[in-house]
């Protein structure tokens, strides 16, 4: 696959208010950019990148990237009046080079990963279109100039585009003339390809990818910079009383015995127990506050898919999961046997491997309601990092 990177920083910002041109602002010390740069020469399929910016900033953009070392040459291109000559000017200049596939990135979304860039390449070179998305996650009301709430819009299937936003080279420029030459209107370049009647894949990605368009957004990219490395320790704990005719369910594995703990969901206290270590890590309440035992949509509900939620909360916080220790204390049935399969199934549900979920089985050696075989219990540590 030949792929470039299309960096578009031309934009001026206005509501930034500031004197540069907002790509030009410094984050930390480095024009917002580039970070995009960065991630984009963190992918190995990226074989060439093409910056547009502003026809009075050129000299600025030589000198910085004097300093960057990047592994390939960064051919900078002057934009045009709006955002579609900017992005026609930048598929211009990677004529020459002809690459099969181009991710068009907003220089204003510092926060970019290189792994995301790299899951909308893969999309792209499948289905010719991707663009990196997030569900809408808040409730969405319709009002009028009164600002009185008209209606209530159903926000299932509703996704907030991003970038990278990721195509087959000759179907985005064809969607860029198309739009030159009938004068369409759109706010990003995926419209331009689907008024072209071509489907395209959306590419889950994260809260983390910020887009900087205030003065506010750029305060709070400062703070989440400064805040990666930072680690975040969390432990949770639950306990279950058994019951003879229930299910025994553990780290989302069903394992046969004659009891099985009594809870409003499933009863899968390792999954509780967990799933409060990792809010807690990241300050973000309980299992309780999230998914409380007086909603009956959570009546005998799948813990692990509950686990699952917990676990995009955290990423959407801007945390990753580095690893999680679990202490299963019960006096039956005997647990190892079923260790691999839970750690696998509790991996599969944080998104994470096998490898950083340890899970330990001990007893009560006969002692209280546990080591009686009346109730069961579990502890939970994690560890997060910071990284957005």
């Amino acid at each position: 696959m030949r792929a470039a990177g299309l960096i578009m920083a031309a934009g001026r910002g206005k509501r930034m208010g500031a004197a540069l041109p907002k790509c030009f602002l410094p984050l930390a010390g480095a024009p917002l950019y580039a970070y995009s740069l960065r991630a984009l020469a963190a992918v190995p399929e990226i074989g060439v990148a093409v910056l547009v910016i502003p026809p009075d900033c050129s000299r600025q953009v030589e000198e910085h990237l004097e300093g960057m070392e990047l592994p390939w040459p960064v051919q900078v291109t002057i934009g045009g009046e709006n955002r579609d000559d900017s992005v026609r000017a930048g598929l211009e200049a990677l004529r020459t080079t002809s690459p099969e596939i181009v991710a068009i990135q907003d220089g204003a979304r510092p926060f970019v990963t290189p792994q995301l860039i790299t899951d909308t390449l893969r999309a792209a070179e499948k289905y010719a279109a991707a663009v990196a998305a997030v569900p809408l996650a808040d409730t969405l009301k319709r009002a009028g100039e009164d600002l009185m709430i008209s209606e209530t819009v159903d926000r299932t299937s509703l996704w907030r585009a991003q970038t990278p936003q990721t195509f087959r080279y000759e179907l985005i420029v064809q969607a860029h003339q198309r739009a030159e030459k009938e004068n369409w209107p759109a706010t990003d370049d995926a419209m331009l390809v689907e008024r072209l009647g071509h489907k395209v894949q959306l590419v889950p990605a994260g809260e983390g990818n910020m887009k900087v368009t205030t003065p506010e957004d750029l305060e709070r990219a400062e703070r989440l910079l400064a805040s990666r490395g930072t680690m975040r320790i969390g432990q949770g704990y639950d306990l279950h009383r058994l019951e003879r005719g229930r299910p025994l369910i553990l780290g989302g594995v069903k394992i046969l015995h004659d009891r099985g703990p009594v809870g409003h969901s499933d009863g899968d206290l390792v999954c509780h127990a967990l799933g409060d270590a990792l809010l807690g890590a990241a300050a973000l309440g309980d299992v309780g506050v999230h998914f409380p035992d007086t909603d009956p949509a959570y009546a005998g509900a799948d813990s692990a898919v509950l686990l699952s939620q917990v676990a995009e909360k955290v990423r959407t916080a801007g945390y990753r999961i580095v690893n999680c220790d679990l202490t299963v204390i019960t006096e039956a049935p005997k647990l190892q046997p079923h260790v691999a399969a839970m750690r696998a199934r509790l991996a599969e549900a944080l998104g994470i491997t096998p490898e950083q979920v340890s899970i330990k089985a001990k007893t009560d050696e006969g002692v209280g309601a546990i080591g009686q075989g009346q109730a069961l219990a579990c502890h939970a540590a994690t560890l997060l990092e910071a990284c957005a």
